[in-house]
């Protein structure tokens, strides 16, 4: 147990990264949700270990399950850490160490993970989610779990009390600024904050523990007959019964370098939708988060690629691109890019025009072709006069994905016929 006045603690930071993320469909097909490529050359992934490297805590464990190759070489060709300082960021398949079965909730993921802590005596966990996008000092989260001496702190978002049941909601006491009175799940009338009628608190999914106490309460659950063993509909419900749950608002959180326009950014891109609004986010003349804040990098690697290239300038046949995030690689030969996102690798070939799409690694776009309000995965090869985006009722009979707000998605390596 870390005491005020103490030494800076021990911190191993658990990242779970096991998800399936059946709401990103297509993009999932392939890959696990924490590898979904975002923002040009990141990985969702790399928002969240950004943010612990920067806070400080520099011994991480990456736990994967689902589709997790292209996760786990990520993680392993990207996160390196100095071994000559004992910092690590280490990802950890299901090893079935409690039996012969795969992780089965977010808890149980840490059950089946003891051994780590045991190997690392921290005093203090974080356990993080991997598919968020947002930039967040966990140290001060930690400096005021060890103030209030709390069993778990969740960190919280405000959030209008509108979209409450798209959360899981937290109700603070009366007698008390941090410790949490009820954890609601997907509420429909819940009450509003004390200081802000028309807001509730929501929760991230980030949590810091007393290692020890983190340890008591998972192996608890671990044998609690119709526990679904998930931290925040078991293991943080559980503390909040024994008055052990605080919460920290993370409108508190102050970041280095952060704008008056990205301040308190946070995304959960946990569909099609808000995948692409958090990428439109980034290609507004003034960005509704930063990626150019050097004081908080956003970490990652983009290999060997070359500088982007624009190419042909003469009458209708010319490469540019307007409001638009345009990734190292990437050839645009005489072709119009507006409001959109090029990863690395990607060609858009004379005559075309992208608007208000992503397009991921080694896409390529033929002549003369039209692309709007699309996602396209990697390595998608786009004839000549191909249109997607203008008549959705052709997308669908080639098989594409079409959302109900009208975004249009290719898998992966899809091959479409001109």
């Amino acid at each position: 147990m870390v005491t005020r006045g103490t030494a800076r603690p021990k911190v191993l930071a658990i990242v779970l990264a096991g998800g399936e993320g059946k709401r990103l469909m297509p993009l999932t097909a392939d890959r696990a949700k924490p590898a979904v490529p975002f923002g040009g050359i990141y990985r969702l992934i790399d928002f969240a270990l950004s943010n612990v490297v920067n806070s400080g805590y520099l011994k991480i464990v990456v736990l994967t399950q689902y589709k997790s190759q292209s996760l786990d070489t990520h993680v392993t060709k990207t996160w390196r850490m100095s071994n000559l300082l004992g910092n690590y960021v280490a990802p950890v398949p299901a090893q079935q160490r409690r039996g012969k079965s795969w992780f089965e909730g977010s808890a149980d993921a840490i059950y089946q993970s003891m051994n780590l802590i045991h190997d690392e005596k921290p005093d203090i966990v974080l356990v993080l989610g991997a598919d968020h996008v947002y930039r967040m000092d966990f140290s001060q989260m930690v400096a005021q779990h060890i103030e209030t001496g709390a069993g778990v702190t969740v960190a919280a978002i405000r959030q209008p009390i509108s979209l409450a049941d798209q959360f899981g909601v937290i109700q603070v006491a009366d007698d008390s600024d941090t410790r949490i009175e009820e954890f609601l799940e997907k509420p429909t009338d819940p009450k509003g904050l004390a200081d802000s009628p028309h807001e509730v608190l929501a929760s991230m999914g980030n949590y810091v523990f007393s290692a020890e106490t983190l340890e008591e309460a998972i192996t608890a659950d671990a044998d609690l007959p119709g526990s679904k063993h998930d931290m925040g509909g078991d293991i943080v419900p559980a503390f909040v019964a024994q008055g052990g749950a605080h919460v920290y608002d993370f409108k508190g959180n102050e970041v280095p370098g952060t704008t008056e326009r990205d301040l308190g950014y946070w995304r959960d891109v946990g569909t099609i939708d808000s995948y692409y609004e958090a990428h439109m986010d980034l290609v507004s003349v003034h960005p509704i988060f930063n990626l150019y804040n050097e004081e908080w990098p956003i970490y990652t690697d983009y290999g060997y690629h070359p500088p982007a290239k624009f190419v042909h300038g003469s009458q209708d046949r010319v490469g540019n691109a307007v409001n638009s995030a345009v990734s190292p690689g990437v050839v645009v030969s005489g072709a119009s890019i507006s409001g959109s996102v090029l990863s690395p690798r990607v060609r858009v070939h004379s005559f075309s025009a992208v608007s208000q799409s992503v397009l991921l690694d080694g896409v390529d776009v033929g002549r003369s072709c039209q692309i709007h309000r699309a996602i396209i995965d990697k390595n998608v090869v786009i004839p000549p006069g191909v249109s997607i985006g203008v008549n959705h009722d052709e997308d669908r009979a080639r098989g594409f994905t079409v959302t109900d707000s009208g975004l249009v998605v290719i898998g992966k390596g899809t091959i479409i016929q001109g």
